[in-house]
Order: structure tokens, then C-alpha cells, then sequence
């Protein structure tokens, strides 16, 4: 097993009031296998992603649990060691890469910074070589052009190519995706998915796959795991979450899908209930 999340709890203190944002979240990753979290905005899913990468900020505190990496406990080994970590053997694609890439360096400045920082024994030529090499595998248009522009010069789709090279340039064991496709349309959506299903049968990386959209779940998902409200609600496999979902806030999700056809779309879309507490319904972990 590659990652074992267990019994995680992350919380965030504000004066006397303490909000668990994640708690007692378990799940696992096997190599080469993606795993989707799914759920509404504010369900806790980047911030289990952020508490995997140790990247929780003050006033929020990982208070318990295990993230279990490579049969190492991360949360017990030490932010030196977790340094070493972040960016080679797990990287993150942000989700929205504006605010995530340095307006003032060049693109190949960035890349080239992470490859400073985690392979050492290359020299500036090689470093070059390979990336221009991450450029050209996620697919993006004249990679030595692209290497002196700057981001805010790219298009949407061009800097999320930029950030999933960034992420990939070590060749990560682990991909953590914070809903990557969220800022772009539909047509650059489908080709970001598509080099991502590419890279991880290339080069055999787990990815966990952060989204609210289900029909992103339905093409990259092997396991799916559904959050409310800081807790899983729902554990499967991605077949048997379609086929058969068993919890209420499951169904209220997949519900709340547009059908096609005339007639669905002459009727009221269905939502979420807000006034139901779905966390009063037994857990359903398959």
C-alpha cells in the first residue's frame, strides 16, 4: 500500500470554537490506482489533501491520525523530512494555477527550481533537457518558447499543463489533483484529464483525484471516497458507487445531476438538502 490515511483529524481554532474540519478520515491508495474524494465546497476535501502534504497553516492544527507513506508515519518523521518529500515523491497539481505560479519568474525558472531542490547532481544543461522534456509530454505547444514566457502570458489550459509538468517533473509516486480542471472549459478539461490518465499509465503514478464534479469521478476514479461535512460518508469502488450508491448524501449527489433528454430538462434540477443532517445515517465503507 502505497498511503494509509488513518483516523485523521484537522482542526482549526478560532477563540474558544474549534472546527473539525476533517474528522476521523480513513482511506487507502494502492500503486497505480486513483482515488477520488468527492463532495460539496466545504467538505473537507482539500484540506485532508493540504494535511497530506503538511502544508496546514496556523490557526490550523493536524491533531491526530496517521498519513502513512512508504511505511513511514509523515506526521511523526519531522518537516525536514517531509521537505524532502513534497515536490519529488508527492506533488500537487493546485486548483487554480494562477495563484499557485510566481508572476515575476519565467516558467522555465519555476521548473527548473524544482529540480534544483530534488535532483541536486544535475547540471544547468540538464536540468534544461529535462524541462523541456516535462513541457513537451504534457503536451504544450513550442516548449522553448514557452520555457522564457512568463504565466500570465499563457492561456488557462497552457498553465495548468505548466503546473501538472511542475508536478510531474520528479515523477512523483503520489499526485495529489485539488480539483484541477475547475478554472478551464470543457474541451481543455477533457485534454487535461486525458495527459493524466496518459502520465499515470506511463509512469505508474497513484493520484489522489479532489472534485465536486462526478462526471470527472466516472472517467479516473478506481476507488471513490464521499466527505459532509469533515467525515467519509461513503467508501467504494467507483462501479459500485454508480451502480449502487447506499448513503442518502450519495444519492442526493447523483441525483443532482442533469440528465439529457427534453423532458429531465423541462423538470426542477434536484439538490442537496440543507435542512437533512446526512451524518445521521449509518457510514457505508465497501
Amino acid at each position: 500500500m502505497l498511503l494509509e490515511v488513518k483516523n485523521l483529524l484537522t482542526c482549526f481554532h478560532a477563540d474558544e470554537y474549534v472546527n473539525k474540519a476533517v474528522n476521523d478520515v480513513s482511506f487507502e491508495i494502492e500503486e497505480g490506482k486513483t482515488v477520488c474524494i468527492v463532495g460539496e465546497s466545504g467538505s473537507g476535501k482539500s484540506i485532508t489533501s493540504l494535511s497530506i502534504m503538511g502544508l496546514i497553516e496556523k490557526p490550523g492544527i493536524v491533531e491526530a491520525g496517521e498519513i502513512i507513506f512508504e511505511g513511514t508515519d509523515l506526521l511523526k518523521s519531522g518537516p525536514a523530512h517531509m521537505r524532502t518529500i513534497r515536490g519529488d515523491k508527492i506533488a500537487m497539481i493546485f486548483q487554480e494555477p494562477m495563484t499557485s505560479l510566481n508572476p515575476v519568474y519565467t516558467v522555465g525558472y519555476q521548473l527548473d527550481e524544482v529540480l534544483r531542490l530534488h535532483q541536486s547532481h544535475l547540471n544547468k544543461k540538464e536540468r534544461y533537457a529535462k524541462v523541456i522534456d516535462a513541457l513537451e509530454l504534457v503536451g504544450m505547444p513550442y516548449p522553448e518558447e514557452k520555457y522564457r514566457e512568463y504565466p500570465f502570458k499563457l492561456s488557462g489550459g497552457q498553465r495548468q499543463r505548466v503546473m501538472i509538468a511542475m508536478a510531474m517533473a520528479c515523477e512523483p509516486k503520489l499526485l495529489i489533483a485539488d480539483e484541477p480542471t475547475t478554472a478551464l472549459d470543457v474541451t481543455i478539461q477533457a485534454q487535461v484529464l486525458d495527459l493524466m490518465r496518459k502520465l499515470q499509465k506511463e509512469k505508474g503514478t497513484s493520484i489522489l483525484f479532489i472534485t465536486h464534479d462526478l462526471g470527472v469521478v466516472a472517467q479516473m476514479a478506481d476507488e471513490v471516497v464521499v466527505m459532509y461535512r469533515g467525515h467519509i460518508v461513503e467508501k467504494a469502488s467507483a462501479k459500485e458507487l454508480f451502480k449502487d450508491p447506499r448513503h442518502p448524501y450519495t444519492k442526493a449527489l447523483l441525483h443532482s445531476i442533469p440528465s439529457p433528454g427534453k423532458n429531465k430538462r423541462k423538470s426542477r434540477l434536484a439538490t442537496v438538502d440543507e435542512n437533512i443532517d446526512y451524518l445521521q445515517f449509518p457510514k457505508e465503507i465497501r
